[in-house]
């Protein structure tokens, strides 16, 4: 199998228009508003969405430009491999991200803790559901160093700080 191929279900639209400018991740950004817009023919699919507090999106990072396997995250000077840290330029530039639901009005989904660049493509939408997704066995590998803690409690930071 050499390509697979997607169709965008929707797009994300958001205040940030450059990556520097983008928060690295949507908890950092809890007053980081957006949309979701989804396309007329999957609004079927968002019956019952209204019941969950947080949503994950998966889109395409559609300003990525190629990648290289060994990189440096926003929260780190040190490189990892491209599999152990979150960054837009990969093999395949797919995006998650963990927003939480406000409000849904037809076809457009309002929500916040927005770390998404305006204008990506949305691939799928699935629920949040902390039964499932929450382990609290969980390893946080290379984050887990102590002079990280700094950067973890700082809110509003960006890829470009």
């Amino acid at each position: 199998m050499d390509e697979i191929r997607y169709k965008p279900i929707g797009i994300i639209h958001s205040e940030f228009t450059e990556k520097k400018n983008t928060p690295i991740q949507g908890v950092f950004a809890k007053d980081a508003k957006g949309e979701v817009e989804v396309f007329p023919q999957y609004i079927q699919g968002l019956k019952d969405i209204e019941g969950f507090s947080h949503l994950i999106l998966i889109y395409h990072f559609h300003l990525s430009n190629g990648y290289s396997l060994i990189s440096k995250p926003f929260l780190e000077d040190e490189q990892h491999g491209i599999f152990s840290i979150r960054h837009f330029n990969r093999p395949n530039p797919i995006g998650l991200s963990v927003v939480k639901l406000e409000k849904v009005k037809g076809n457009i989904l309002e929500i916040s803790e927005v770390d998404i660049l305006d204008g990506t493509p949305l691939l799928d939408i699935k629920p949040f559901v902390s039964l499932f997704d929450n382990r609290d066995d969980a390893k946080n590998g290379w984050l887990s160093n102590p002079h990280l803690d700094m950067v973890r409690g700082e809110s509003g930071k960006h890829r470009g700080d």
